[in-house]
C-alpha cells in the first residue's frame, strides 16, 4: 500500500505514520504537511531515515503539488489529518479553518477523483454532534457544531460523502473523541496541564470545570484507524471512542496526583477562568458499529494517563522548546492570561 498521510507532522497524524510504518515494513507512506504552528518534524525524527517515508512539505490546497505526490508515489490511498484544530482561535478568525479543513479537503477529493485512488480517509471530530446531556451520539446523529473548526469540519464531512455518493469516490470517515498522548501540542488540555505543573504554573480550567469529554489513548485511535482501512465499508462514517467519559476537573486533579501532589497542592495548581463562549458541555459516542465490526481500544485509561505524563516528565526538550516559543506564548497570553482571566 502506498499511503499519502496530510497533516502527518501533527500529533494524532506522526503518532499514526510511526504505528503503521513499525506494523507494516512494506508499506510507504508520503507525509505533507504545511508545518503551521502545531506541525513538529521532530515528532518524526526518530523514523525520518525510513526507506519507506518520506515528508514534504506542502499545503493540501495545492493541487499541482499533490498531484505530482499521487503520481510520482503512486499513490493507492490517502488519510487527511490535516486541519486547523483549535476551537478558540477558529471563532476569532475563521478563514484558515476554512481554507484547510474545507477547501484543502475538496481539493484532495477532486485529484483522488482524477488519479483513481483506491481509497480516502477522511479523519474527522466528535465536536461536529455538538454537547448532548443525555445519551450518547451514534454515526446518524445530527449535527450541530458550536465553533468555526468543528462547523467547518461537518461541512467536510458532508462533501467527503458527496464525492461518495456522486461521483464514487471510495471514502471512509472516522470520527474520535478527544486524544491524548506523546507529541501533543501543550495548548491542548492535558499536556498543558502536565507542562504547567512541570513548570510550578496554575493549571487553567474552564468555567466550573464539569465540562465532560470522552477521551482515547492516541494509539489507540491510530489502531481504530488502521483497523477501519483495511475493515471498514466504503461510504461508511465510525465513531471512535473508548468510554471514558470525565470531567475537566476530574483530569487536572488526577494528573496532578500521578505527579505527586497532595490535595492542599492540587487546590493551589487549579485556577478556574472565564468560561470559552459556547462551551460544550458534554461530548459522548456510541460506538457499537467499530465494535461490532472487531474493534477494541487495548489501553485503560489511567495508566495510559500514567505513560502520557512519564512522556512528558521525560521529554522536556521536545514541550519546553515549544513552550519558549512566540507562538506559543502569544496564545497563552491571549487566551487564559488576558482572555479568561489567568492570574
Amino acid at each position: 500500500m502506498n499511503i499519502l498521510v496530510t497533516g502527518g507532522a501533527g500529533f494524532i497524524g506522526s503518532n499514526f505514520i510511526r504505528y503503521m510504518l513499525n506494523k507494516y515494513p512494506d508499506y510507504k507512506i508520503v507525509n505533507l504537511d504545511k508545518l503551521t504552528y502545531a506541525g513538529n518534524l521532530e515528532n518524526l525524527r526518530d523514523i525520518e531515515n525510513n526507506p519507506n517515508y518520506n515528508f514534504h512539505k506542502g499545503d493540501i490546497y495545492d493541487q499541482l503539488l499533490v498531484y505530482q505526490l499521487i503520481k510520482l508515489n503512486k499513490i493507492d490511498t490517502i488519510i487527511n489529518f490535516a486541519a486547523e484544530t483549535h476551537v478558540d482561535k477558529s471563532n476569532i478568525n475563521s478563514v484558515s479553518f476554512l481554507m484547510t479543513n474545507i477547501f484543502g479537503t475538496i481539493n484532495l477529493l477532486e485529484l483522488s477523483k482524477k488519479t483513481g485512488i483506491e481509497k480516502y480517509v477522511q479523519i474527522s471530530t466528535d465536536e461536529v454532534y455538538g454537547s448532548i446531556e443525555q445519551s450518547s451520539f451514534d454515526e446518524n446523529s445530527r449535527f450541530n457544531p458550536t465553533s468555526s473548526y468543528s462547523a467547518s469540519k461537518a461541512a467536510a464531512d458532508l462533501l467527503v460523502l458527496k464525492y461518495y455518493k456522486a461521483d464514487n469516490i471510495p471514502v471512509i470517515i472516522t470520527r474520535s473523541s478527544n486524544n491524548f498522548g506523546p507529541y501533543q501540542y501543550p495548548e491542548k488540555l492535558i499536556p498543558l496541564m502536565i507542562t504547567n505543573v512541570l513548570e510550578s504554573k496554575k493549571i487553567p480550567i474552564y468555567g466550573d470545570g464539569k465540562n465532560i469529554r470522552d477521551w482515547i489513548y492516541v494509539e489507540d485511535n491510530c489502531e481504530a484507524i488502521d483497523f477501519i482501512l483495511h475493515n471498514g465499508k466504503i461510504g461508511e462514517v465510525y465513531n471512535i471512542g473508548a468510554n471514558n467519559e470525565k470531567e475537566n476537573v476530574w483530569i487536572a486533579k488526577k494528573v496532578l496526583s500521578l505527579m505527586g501532589k497532595n490535595q492542599d497542592e492540587m487546590e493551589n495548581f487549579i485556577e478556574y477562568v472565564k468560561d470559552r463562549p459556547k462551551h460544550d458541555r458534554r461530548y459522548s459516542l456510541n460506538t457499537r458499529k467499530i465494535n461490532e465490526l472487531g474493534w477494541k481500544p487495548k489501553n485503560d485509561f489511567e495508566s495510559a494517563l500514567e505513560k502520557t505524563v512519564n512522556w512528558y516528565v521525560n521529554n522536556h526538550d521536545w514541550w519546553k522548546k515549544i513552550k519558549s516559543g512566540e507562538h506559543f506564548q502569544e496564545w497563552y497570553k491571549m487566551f487564559y492570561v488576558k482572555e479568561r482571566g489567568l492570574k
